[in-house]
């Protein structure tokens, strides 16, 4: 089949291109200019512009012969921004898939991936958290319940729900910029609490988009995990990307409270907001965002692979762009 993937040029939309055209589909792109230098992009037609800008007649002439959509582009939540943080989330991330998707379905698409959060699935799984309290999750459940409502006879739709990422695309600043920076302003030790998360490549996440694209019937959530690790060992393995050799120490989710209570005060001085309150997080950062293989990711075809070294990729790109020894794109809205 012929896939569209908004985002096509991104980590994600990459390896999903990538996987894609392996599999014998035909894809094209649609992208934000440049492209990253150095990075490796399948063959595919490539057509530069943003989706918030383009009309739907321009979207429906993209869309035009495709069976296949892929949404691969947004923000997530690390990005901090004017109050309310959570208008940018749905400028991003809801306003132009409603459009995108209600074009798709005129112009004939039949299967539709969205990449989503892993955060709605444990809104949903662990309703004393009370995640929709956070304007990216809310967002994010907003999202994934505008994208389930256009699911019908002929009109198949995945949302994908995305945890933790790890691999590095040459020329693209990785978004684990913020933590390896952080890292760096504790030279003792590093504290974190004492939780953990569920992680999967950027290579198995386009291998998950390619799958929902050809396997996804109906309108179905995809919560993805392949391994969950403890910050710890997680932390661990940044050290070692960063050369540094230095304890973990694990902290109790009350003194997380007081150190995400500061970090909370600082943005409101400048006047900012993040799509996470760190205050009202600290209950899951202690606790494990763990998922299932069963759940998405082995539904979907993914296959195994070398998660250590997508973290110290990560981790290590992540030092040349703290130190500006490549050229590199950054994220949007930074």
């Amino acid at each position: 089949m012929t896939v569209l993937i908004i985002g096509a040029t991104g980590l994600l939309g990459s390896q999903c291109a990538q996987e894609l055209v392996a599999r014998g589909h035909t894809v094209r792109g649609l992208a934000l200019p440049p492209v990253p230098e150095g990075a490796l992009l399948p063959p595919m037609e490539l057509t530069f512009g943003s989706y918030l800008d383009m009309t739907d007649g321009e979207l429906s002439a993209l869309m035009t012969g495709c069976e296949g959509l892929v949404f691969a582009a947004g923000v997530d939540e690390r990005l901090e921004g004017k109050p309310p943080i959570y208008d940018f989330f749905v400028k991003y991330n809801n306003t132009p898939l409603r459009r995108l998707l209600a074009v798709a379905k005129a112009t004939g698409v039949k299967h539709v991936a969205v990449c989503g959060s892993y955060f709605t699935h444990f809104a949903a799984t662990r309703p004393e958290w009370d995640l929709a309290r956070h304007p990216y999750i809310k967002s994010r459940l907003e999202q994934q319940e505008l994208a389930l409502s256009f699911a019908g006879p002929g009109f198949d739709v995945a949302v994908l729900g995305i945890p933790y990422i790890f691999g590095a695309q040459p020329g693209r600043k990785p978004v684990w910029t913020f933590l390896v920076k952080m890292l760096r302003r504790m030279p003792f030790a590093t504290f974190y609490p004492d939780g953990g998360t569920a992680m999967i490549t950027a290579r198995q996440t386009g291998q998950a988009l390619a799958g929902a694209v050809e396997r996804n019937r109906g309108g179905q959530v995809y919560p993805l995990g392949w391994v969950n690790r403890s910050w710890r060992d997680m932390l661990t393995l940044f050290h070692q990307g960063m050369g540094v050799k230095r304890p973990v120490v694990t902290i109790p989710a009350g003194l997380f409270t007081v150190f995400a209570a500061f970090v909370v005060l600082g943005r409101k001085l400048r006047g900012v907001e993040g799509g996470l309150n760190l205050v009202r997080f600290a209950t899951p950062m202690a606790d494990r965002m763990y998922i299932d293989r069963a759940l998405g990711a082995e539904p979907l075809g993914v296959t195994d692979d070398d998660i250590d070294a997508a973290i110290l990729d990560s981790v290590r790109a992540s030092v040349r762009a703290l130190d500006k020894d490549a050229p590199m794109i950054g994220m949007k809205g930074e």
